[in-house]
């Protein structure tokens, strides 16, 4: 990842596993070359203009922006208040499936 100062630009590789050596060589050779337009790099940074993010670099490069942004919690608040709906679908999937295996069952003892 190399740092900008409105982000990130993330590379990828992809190859078989036999050239991992290589890409690995290419890579560090690739990111020199790498340079983000005058007043978007990380080191133009302005206290005075720019805000600061709420979560930290290490969670910015780590990748756990998502956990330290609540992103879980909040996932996790609309399963609970969608609990109710979830228990209803089941009820009537039960429901449904009991209807339709009463009906089998009936059929069998009729013939």
């Amino acid at each position: 990842r190399v740092l900008g100062r409105h982000g990130y630009l993330s590379l990828n590789a992809i190859s078989d596993m036999d050239q991992l050596a290589d890409v690995q060589a290419g890579m560090q050779r690739l990111l020199p070359m790498v340079e983000f337009d005058g007043g978007a790099r990380y080191v133009d940074y302005d206290a005075d203009n720019d805000r600061l993010a709420g979560y930290g670099l290490a969670a910015l490069v780590g990748g756990g922006l998502a956990a330290n942004s609540g992103l879980l919690a909040k996932l996790g608040a609309a399963l609970l208040a969608g609990k109710k709906f979830i228990a209803l679908l089941l009820i009537a999937l039960a429901a449904i499936g009991k209807l339709v295996l009463g009906r089998r069952r009936s059929d069998d003892i009729a013939a």
